[in-house]
């Protein structure tokens, strides 16, 4: 493994209170050499510079440590994960976490197979599908206390796709950008309608940057009706309102 300075990413960790041993630290390094490789036979992600991915990818992942308490054991379902941000960030940071990842492409899931297997992951697993199909399925739906999501859908869509693996008193977390006001405004209805209720918004800038994020924090307060998640295609084309 080439030598890297993680000096800019135990600072950014310190920053959110999170503490990493060599171990972890050395498979996050091991983590970044995989994605740049694959990244160069298969479209994984536009951002490879060291400290670029060291940023935008793997403390944005974990900075949900900011409206998730991750000390206790959780299932936690990762959808529409892409080359498995935040889940495999997740896992290595917290990984008492027993975590799915789901993706519609399969050879983005053979990655995360490779990922898992080389950093010696346990209580992770990569699998290929649609999130609308994987929701009907009773070892699925309603079987997470937390579902995770970078997807880039808008709230509404992205909260029809999730919210039905949540468990009731769970919770569902998407990553949304900084301006996020319009989305909520718009997506309220679809929340209420699919089972949750909006408890907080966490707005917050990535460290030493001028990103803005936002964690959506939605509670699962009654059981998602059966007809969601609808057929592929509506919740984007027929958002609920």
């Amino acid at each position: 493994m080439a030598q890297y300075d993680t000096t800019w990413f135990e600072k950014g960790l310190a920053e959110l209170e999170i503490t990493l041993n060599e171990k972890q630290i050395e498979q996050f390094l091991t983590y970044y050499e995989l994605l740049v490789e694959w990244n160069k036979v298969m479209n994984l992600t536009a951002i490879t510079e060291y400290e670029e991915v060291i940023t935008k990818h793997f403390l944005d992942s974990v900075a949900s440590v900011k409206v998730c308490d991750y000390s206790k054991p959780m299932k936690i379902l990762d959808l529409g994960t892409g080359a498995g941000f935040p889940g495999i960030p997740l896992k290595i940071a917290f990984p008492d976490q027993e975590i799915v990842l789901l993706d519609s492409l399969n050879k983005r899931v053979k990655f995360l197979n490779t990922v898992i297997e080389t950093l010696g992951l346990t209580g992770i697993r990569a699998i290929h599908g649609r999130a609308e199909d994987y929701a009907r399925q009773a070892d699925y739906r309603e079987q997470f206390d937390l579902c995770v999501s970078r997807a880039v859908a808008n709230l509404s869509t992205l909260s029809e796709y999730c919210l039905p693996y949540v468990k009731v008193g769970g919770h569902f977390i998407p990553y949304k950008s900084g301006k996020i006001q319009d989305e909520l405004t718009g997506a309220k209805t679809a929340i209420k309608i699919l089972g949750g209720n909006l408890e907080k918004t966490e707005k917050f800038q990535l460290a030493d940057t001028d990103m803005e994020r936002s964690f959506v924090v939605i509670r699962k307060t009654k059981p998602t009706g059966k007809k969601f998640p609808r057929k592929a295609g509506l919740p984007s084309k027929e958002p609920i309102k």
